[in-house]
């Protein structure tokens, strides 16, 4: 039998989201990123039909998949936070597993985590620079 503070609490439960290496509970660093399918076969991979596939590529550039996401998650045993690629099954499970490199090309609006490839070595160094470790806005030169 449930507790009756159990019973009558009006707020959300966190979700459960746990770590597939330790079993740990994973706690978010990110926002969703939803993942999209440009390919009838990406559709058909989900379980979606050929004809029914090819329609939805045809008649749409894109198409949202629901219940996939990207999203950043903190491992209190690993110590690290590492990006998962996240399915909703029914109910208020979750099937968690490491984002695959295929990925980061189908989701929406995510940097990616080595970085921008386009920006060189010089700028991404430059950039993490602080004003400890020397001049990093040339303002200060008289």
């Amino acid at each position: 039998m449930q507790r009756r503070c159990d019973r009558n609490r009006k707020r959300s439960k966190r979700r459960g989201i746990y770590c597939p290496r330790h079993g740990c509970y994973l706690d978010s660093t990110s926002q969703k990123y939803p993942i999209y399918a440009d390919r009838a076969e990406q559709l058909q991979e989900r379980g979606l039909a050929r004809k029914y596939a090819l329609l939805a590529v045809a008649t749409h550039t894109s198409v949202t998949l629901s219940g996939e996401w990207l999203e950043a998650f903190w491992c209190n045993e690993c110590q690290a936070t590492e990006w998962y690629h996240v399915r909703r099954l029914e109910g208020s499970r979750y099937d968690v597993s490491l984002a695959p490199v295929e990925l980061w090309q189908q989701a929406i609006g995510v940097v990616h985590p080595t970085g921008n490839p386009s920006v060189g070595e010089f700028t991404r160094k430059s950039s993490r620079r602080t004003s400890y470790q020397g001049v990093k806005d040339f303002n200060c030169i008289y």
